[in-house]
């Protein structure tokens, strides 16, 4: 929320240089002393590119006077021939000083504070905002390290809460007290009443040690086990994207381009055709360097997913968010044996393109051992050897007496490539869809996130005897949906899903998923 009037300023602010800890102690804290300067890094490289652009030839003389191209419409010559040297260093240390005080006082004014229900965050020279995110609303947290902020040792804390810009960051703060906080905050939303555990700190080490050892390793938090239970090869990853959907359409795309170029020799079509390149290309670009360094783990506070190269994300989705999950596979990755895991989750419907893919792509590409352990690491339900085979089954079946109550015959009508695989299971906590023959899908709801459940049955359904069965969760690239199901066996699975859901909702405790702990 925004707040335009000013308030009653709280006790003084102090940086944050204690153990997170102490930042959730209540008081109001400031950023890390750089955060003014890498909020405006983009700006800052512009200018210093406008620079450098306007002094190359003097540049280029300086360094290679063999290859000098001459001093016409130099600035320094300018300033030397007209004698306003000193005017100009003036202007340069004036304008300096104005930024810096701008940025000391930008800093001074942005703070934030961790009490017991929220995290507070203001900032805002002129006009004053406020924002918060209440602890039981939080739905994820997130630690990005861009690039530039990497070497000053800096990470970025953003929660993420349900609701349209809801979310709330923290730019910048250290990268020790950035992950520390993390635990921190968790703690507090567990509802655990044990006291946080001490972070270990790292001494004997130089500037330049602890900023080589912040590159090389993904993850920083010493509660995250070292090692991520999948592992993505560079070779399967690129793979997996010259054979996705998104190819076949570029593939489409160029070759139509290139016979109208052949058969009129007009190239103005490419006007409009290399936009659409240029885009489709900065998409995959990005999609696969957040792919890059991939790693997926569980924590005691959920489960943390890790990716990036130079820029990097490391996400911890606490127990309970997650709405539904679509394990798919399309027909060129089927003789790999590849799959995709993505998710529903609350806030990250709004978001597109590559930006999208990260949020809710929990798994890239992975074989079927590998999606049988994301899936038991996002639904602790699903454990052992029965599980296990009714996620093969779910994945790799054709249909038939598989466990699953499939579509009867008289579907072919309306599937007659799916409705063999069309079919539902009802798990202890859990509703299982399967879907597809061509493209297979497989949409695991969790029962305590279910928030309606709906059949629906036109005239052609009705004279078959048919229903499609709809299972709503929140907004999200998945729809828990499934088609041409029995109508007996459809209303008989909409009794047992209203019913398991309300229950399994009473008895939901993932919100508050450390509650049970006591002090030491």
């Amino acid at each position: 929320m925004t707040d335009s009037a000013a308030r009653q300023e709280p006790q003084a602010s102090v940086p944050v240089t204690s153990a997170a800890g102490r930042l959730a102690d209540g008081q109001w804290h400031r950023l890390h002393p750089a955060s003014p300067l890498l909020r405006g890094g983009i700006v800052l490289i512009a200018v210093l590119g406008f620079v450098v652009s306007n002094l190359r030839e003097r540049l280029v003389e300086l360094f290679l006077p063999r290859y000098g191209g001459g001093d016409q419409g130099d600035p320094v010559e300018y300033v030397l021939a007209h004698g306003i040297v000193l005017q100009v260093l003036g202007v340069i240390a004036g304008v300096l000083l104005v930024l810096i005080a701008g940025f000391y006082v930008s800093w001074r004014m942005h703070s934030f504070r961790i009490t017991n229900e929220v995290v507070e965050v203001r900032s805002g020279v002129l006009f004053r905002t406020s924002r918060k995110a209440r602890l039981d609303r939080i739905q994820g947290i997130n630690i990005v390290r861009p690039f530039f902020a990497r070497l000053f040792g800096a990470s970025k804390l953003e929660i993420n809460q349900a609701g349209h810009d809801a979310n709330v960051q923290l730019s910048y703060l250290g990268t020790a007290a950035a992950d520390e906080l993390r635990r921190e905050i968790l703690r507090l939303a567990s509802g655990t009443r044990a006291a946080a555990k001490p972070m270990s700190q790292t001494t004997g080490q130089t500037v330049i040690d602890r900023r080589v050892n912040e590159f090389m390793a993904p993850e920083h938090d010493p509660g995250t086990p070292p090692e991520s239970i999948v592992n993505i090869h560079l070779g399967r990853l690129i793979g997996s994207m010259l054979l996705g959907n998104g190819m076949i359409i570029a593939a489409v795309f160029i070759a139509a381009v290139a016979v109208w170029i052949a058969r009129t020799g007009n190239f103005f079509i490419l006007v409009f055709a290399l936009p659409s390149a240029l885009g489709f290309v900065s998409y995959y670009v990005r999609r696969f360097t957040k792919s890059l360094r991939y790693s997926i783990s569980s924590t005691p506070d959920g489960v943390r997913v890790g990716f990036g190269l130079l820029s990097t994300t490391s996400e911890t989705l606490p127990p309970g968010r997650i709405h539904s999950i679509e394990v798919s596979q399309s027909l060129l990755w089927r003789p790999f044996g590849w799959w995709e895991v993505r998710v529903n989750r609350a806030g990250h419907s709004n978001t597109r393109g590559a930006d999208n893919q990260a949020n809710t792509t929990l798994l890239p590409v992975g074989n079927l051992a590998e999606v049988t352990k994301v899936l038991e690491l996002l639904l602790p339900d699903l454990v052992g050897s029965e599980s296990v085979a009714m996620i093969e089954r779910g994945l790799r079946s054709r249909g038939g007496a598989d466990g699953f109550e499939n579509s009867p015959l008289r579907a072919a009508w309306l599937r007659p490539l799916s409705w063999r695989r069309n079919g539902f299971l009802v798990t202890p906590g859990s509703f299982v869809l399967r879907t597809g023959a061509i493209w297979r899908k497989f949409v695991v709801v969790p029962q305590p996130r279910l928030q309606s459940v709906a059949l629906s049955q036109g005239p052609v359904l009705r004279m078959l005897r048919l229903a499609d069965i709809h299972l709503h969760t929140v907004a999200g690239p998945i729809r828990a949906h499934l088609d041409a199901v029995d109508q007996n066996r459809a209303l008989a699975f909409f009794e047992t899903v209203a019913t398991a859901a309300v229950a399994s909702q009473q008895s939901d405790t993932s919100h508050r998923w450390r509650s049970g702990e006591e002090p030491a």
